[in-house]
């Protein structure tokens, strides 16, 4: 690519921004926010609709379906960086901005209307992962868009953090969904709630969506990128330009493996992760769970411009790399931690109550399911299954081909069963009256149905939950910054956006269903966390050997 010279915009001068530029920051993070409210509003309602949309499904299958579904949304990501970074770079930054917020709020406000499986039979399923792909393609072009959009018009030296309040746009957007099924649960009780009442915070999308709009339209187009325009200077073929050559594709890489991939388990492992641990795997009350995540968030929001200052002070690497390397040596302890407080009786369970699966080992897969269209149907993997799905340890002994598994709890033995040749209707009756007998056998055993609030040390698990919170808001801080300025104004939009969601949506985006399988394929509830740990080691070791400190980048002149 040739060296190409923009003449330095307003934006640039000085060492503080402008009302204008102020306003710029705000509404570019605030529509943001409102996508990832959208967005993640699914996460935190993904029991529900689990029973919803896939009743016919067992209910530990039905739970892993609707993390599937959630997690396609992150698969399309990527493709929506192509499409909306194309536009981006070729019509203008604002424009994208709009058809991004558009569609994400529409598809948002058709999951609070579409009819369940009940109503819809099969369509149902199938218009619910439609729509989960709109919200991926959507927020594929959005982060990179007003990343790239606040970049503009930051002031030389303090990018990092100015583009840090992007950053924090997806908390706040979770901490605003959790606050709407907060409220919406609390006024209505939990039976309305589970029964139609879910509905309403999707609905209530539709309010954010005219706000967003009109936010994005008060906007006023990228200094930078209008003098592109003005000087010819535009990208024709901002995908060929941007991984058309070796550098780029290096940068690309580096960036991926190294400062995306590392700090988005560590943001996973601090906005979604605790949610699911504590109300699936400890049965903490959803409305308890929901109100600690929601505090534990919204109290490490101000670590977003923190980290992003420290970034400008000291360099985007240290700051990433640091944190990346606290959470590969912290999961395993907090997380265990957060048994001991959120429910020791339960925690007491798995200690003293062991738990094994004899089984023919030909017949155990390993449960990872990106795709949905796997059927797992061994005796072994139906086991599996259900024990992982209840949080309960066990250690597989093989037994002679052939061989149908069992689960033995203490002495009791409760018989498994292949579904290969058995009916829909069959699987879930057997799978049902399996569970029941296996559950059976796993309260008997002292393992608590949900966890004793009268035991629950509700300040301490706040915060351990705080703790991962805070080290999503390190870690993920100045991830714009560094991205925004690796690649040229040209392709920027492209450029820093196709290998942001490719990591985010293949890595952060697959954590929970990896996570699951680990733990059914090993027995052990917490071995799911060495993908988190293998991750945040490699973005560290790959940020410090193969990404260069951006923090100096002159943002004008590039090759």
């Amino acid at each position: 690519m040739s060296n190409t010279t923009i003449s330095q915009p307003v934006a640039y001068r000085g060492v503080s921004m402008t009302p204008e530029q102020r306003k710029v920051v705000f509404a570019a993070s605030l529509g943001t926010a409102f996508e990832w409210y959208d967005f993640l509003l699914f996460a935190s309602l993904s029991p529900i609709i689990a029973a919803k949309f896939f009743a016919a499904l067992p209910s530990d299958l039905a739970f892993i379906f609707a993390l599937l579904a959630y997690s396609a949304a992150y698969a399309l990501r990527p493709l929506g960086a192509i499409v909306l970074g194309r536009l981006g770079d070729i019509v203008g930054r604002k424009f994208t901005f709009l058809i991004s917020v558009s569609l994400m709020g529409a598809a948002t406000f058709l999951v609070g209307i579409l009819p369940d499986y009940n109503t819809w039979g099969l369509a149902a399923p199938i218009a619910l992962l439609t729509l989960r792909m709109v919200q991926g393609l959507s927020l594929g072009g959005e982060f990179g868009g007003a990343a790239t959009y606040v970049a503009e018009h930051a002031p030389e030296g303090r990018r990092a953090y100015f583009t840090s309040w992007i950053n924090c746009t997806a908390a706040i957007g979770f901490v605003l969904s959790l606050i709407a099924v907060i409220g919406v649960r609390s006024i209505m009780g939990e039976a309305a709630f589970g029964d139609w009442g879910w509905r309403l915070p999707f609905i209530f999308s539709l309010a954010l969506l005219v706000v967003s709009v009109w936010i994005r339209l008060s906007l006023s187009e990228s200094p930078v990128f209008l003098e592109l325009k003005r000087q010819g200077k535009t990208s024709k073929s901002p995908l060929i330009e941007s991984f058309g050559n070796l550098r780029n594709i290096r940068l690309a890489l580096a960036g991926m493996f190294g400062v995306i991939a590392g700090s988005a388990v560590l943001s996973t492992m601090g906005l979604i992760y605790p949610l699911l641990f504590l109300s699936q795997t400890l049965k903490v009350a959803p409305l308890t769970t929901n109100v600690l995540a929601g505090l534990a968030i919204l109290v490490s929001l101000p670590l977003f411009p923190f980290s992003g200052w420290l970034a400008d002070r000291f360099g985007r690497k240290p700051v990433i790399i640091v944190s990346c390397l606290i959470g590969a040596v912290s999961y395993f302890p907090v997380v265990k931690a957060l048994t001991h407080f959120a429910n020791p009786a339960y925690e007491q369970a798995l200690a003293s109550a062991p738990v094994t699966v004899v089984a023919d080992p030909a017949q155990c897969s390993f449960m990872f399911n990106p795709t949905g269209t796997a059927k797992y149907l061994s005796s072994c993997d139906i086991a599996h299954g259900a024990l992982a799905r209840a949080g309960v340890n066990y250690t597989n002994v093989d037994a002679p081909a052939g061989t149908e598994a069992y689960v033995k709890v203490n002495e009791v033995r409760v018989d498994g069963f292949s579904g290969f040749e058995l009916a829909p209707a069959q699987l879930k009756a057997r799978t049902d009256e399996f569970n029941k007998r296996l559950i059976g056998a796993v309260r008997g055993a002292g393992y608590p149905e949900k966890a004793d609030p009268a035991q629950t040390n509700l300040a301490m698990t706040w915060l351990l939950m705080l703790y991962m919170a805070a080290l999503a808001a390190m870690s993920y801080a100045p991830v714009s910054a560094v991205m925004v300025e690796l690649f040229p104004a040209r392709i920027r939009y492209t450029a820093m956006s196709v290998p942001y969601h490719l990591a985010n949506g293949w890595v952060a985006g697959f954590l929970i269903p990896a996570v699951f399988a680990l733990v059914a394929a090993s027995g052990n509830i917490y071995f799911g966390l060495w993908y988190p740990v293998a991750w945040a080691i490699l973005g560290a070791v790959v940020t410090l050997f193969f990404v260069p400190e951006t923090k100096n980048t002159d943002f004008r002149n590039w090759h």
